[in-house]
């Protein structure tokens, strides 16, 4: 049996996924015998049953620990980095790509290096012993759990992509000291996973297929999204053997084959939503979840963490106030995007942005939060009962139990609608439409109708920065310059910056984050720093 131990790119044991109880819901197995090693334990589809388990719990434990939906919500122009008044400063430091805003933060990001590569090498173990396994005659179940695993590592690949652009790229276990790959051959693995599970997974709908798990659906719309950030940041028209073409046949696919379709009331999706408007919430197994990453209720605050911990970031500065749980005030809404709804026709408004003013809200803990602008993100809001004493009772900061909408139906009609659909015109009303019913259907749409619309329709869902990187470097640094709300910036140095410096950050930068400083340090100077930072 190998020995295991942290590498310099945070690896961790293979056999720490199968003593972890998973957050999935579905998912109920775990190892009972602590003897088991990777050698020994890999002989039944059972074993490979419980070892996908923890392949997927490493979803949750990726954004837990670093935040991911909110601190894309920070990186773009729809929010600050806000927080505590009295809090570090790391957040605004991301808001403004200025490490010297924070210089003690050189290290920002290694909790979720960590746990990104624990993830992979999770997937990584499990696809290593697939054949080790005794299938018998469930070679349909081996190409499935191959497919689910893949795909797993693939979304992992493409967050550390999008957000450092060279990692290492690993594709087996190692323990080995591994220099990063350019983004190539860092996409071109990932589509050809992406392409393996759109192609093994069944042709079901999505209701035969448990909630949360992969489905073909889920892998085609991630080749979808894969191959528009990647053709639009590099400029370049494949990605091995994907295309603009083969793009928009696997979000066609999914419109017209898995079962997936629109909610009927936006406000629906989204829990604190449904709570303050008086509906009822449609669930987490809703049509319009083509992807979701699970969260449950039964964490504790010994380190057995299955909530959805990161949306405390997101609730208002320390005071409950029904329905919205307390939080630590981050991404407070810029005000200027607040400015692109019409509050009294578009439902996405009310189930998106909490407004302190317009929902008569007494909240008194403004000048505890650092860039407090009246407003916060909703749909990952915590939540509290009609006492304002927050939910889960016993366990509220780590036993947030609501999932993460990866993807929804909506982005694949406009991510169809982008690639260019004979049906752009019909993909692009109905989600219009659905936020809007008073408006009148579109007769031609546009890439700038489509982005405009994306960025309505994803106000909070951490969607927003990529979309903007997408578009370029120089679009996106200009855009986020000039649709942020400098006034408002407090970070510490006590000089406004301007919009020029900001744009120059972020093209300094190139729009990525910064190489954990303790990951290059550990790998002894092997891992390089990216620019800017």
């Amino acid at each position: 049996m190998k020995k295991i131990k942290y590498s310099t790119i945070g690896l961790v044991a293979a056999l720490a996924m199968l003593s972890l109880n998973s957050c999935k819901k579905f998912l109920t197995t775990e190892l009972t015998a602590a003897s088991q090693t990777d050698v020994s334990f890999y002989k039944t589809p059972s074993d490979a049953f419980t070892a996908l388990v923890g392949c997927y719990n490493g979803l949750d434990l990726i954004y837990n620990g670093e935040a991911i939906p909110p601190i894309m919500e920070v990186f773009s122009d729809n929010c600050f980095g806000a927080t505590g008044a009295s809090d570090g400063y790391g957040w605004e430091m991301m808001d403004e790509f200025n490490k010297t805003i924070s210089p003690s933060d050189v290290s920002m990001h290694s909790g979720g290096w960590k746990n990104y590569y624990q993830a992979i090498y999770r997937c990584n173990v499990l696809l290593q012993h697939m054949n080790q396994i005794a299938w018998g005659d469930s070679t349909t179940l081996k190409n499935q759990y191959t497919a689910e695993t893949k795909f797993i590592r693939a979304y992992c690949y493409f967050d550390l992509a999008r957000l450092f652009e060279k990692v290492p790229l690993l594709t087996t276990p190692t323990l080995a000291n591994v220099p990063q790959s350019g983004p190539d051959s860092i996409y071109a693995q990932i589509m050809s996973d992406l392409r393996y599970a759109a192609d093994s997974l069944p042709s079901a709908t999505y209701t035969s297929v448990p909630n949360g798990r992969v489905t073909k659906w889920a892998a085609e719309s991630m080749l979808a999204r894969v191959y528009l950030f990647y053709s639009g940041y590099y400029g370049k028209s494949t990605i091995g053997n994907e295309s603009a073409a083969t793009a928009l046949a696997a979000v066609e696919d999914v419109i017209a084959h898995s079962g997936h379709g629109l909610v009927s009331d936006f406000t629906t999706l989204w829990p604190a939503a449904s709570l303050a408007k008086k509906v009822t919430y449609a669930g987490e197994a809703n049509k319009e979840v083509v992807f979701s990453i699970k969260y449950s209720s039964t964490g504790d605050y010994n380190g057995n963490i299955t909530g959805n911990n990161w949306m405390v970031m997101t609730g208002m500065r320390e005071q409950s106030l029904y329905p919205y749980g307390f939080g630590w005030g981050g991404c407070t809404v810029d005000p200027k995007l607040v400015a692109l709804f019409d509050p009294s026709k578009d439902s996405r408004y009310f189930a998106s942005i909490t407004d302190i003013a317009k929902e008569n809200l007494a909240f008194g803990k403004a000048a505890a939060n650092r860039e407090y602008t009246g407003y916060y993100m909703k749909k990952y809001s915590p939540i509290c009962d009609s006492n304002n004493n927050p939910l889960p009772v016993s366990n509220y900061l780590v036993g947030q139990s609501q999932d993460y909408f990866a993807i929804r139906y909506s982005d694949v009609l406009l991510m169809a609608a982008e690639l260019g659909s004979p049906n752009a015109v019909s993909y692009f009303n109905q989600v219009h439409q659905r936020a809007i019913p008073s408006a009148a259907a579109v007769t031609a749409v546009t890439k700038d109708d489509i982005l405009a619309e994306r960025r309505l329709e994803f106000v909070g869902e951490g969607i927003r920065y990529w979309d903007l990187l997408r578009q370029g470097l120089a679009t996106a640094a200009s855009t986020i310059a000039a649709n942020t709300t400098l006034s408002l910036i407090n970070d510490g140095t006590g000089t406004q910056p301007s919009a020029a410096t900001l744009q120059a950050n972020i093209t300094a930068t190139r729009g990525f984050q910064q190489i954990p400083s303790d990951q290059i340090t550990l790998s002894s100077g092997v891992l390089k720093q990216n620019p800017g930072w």
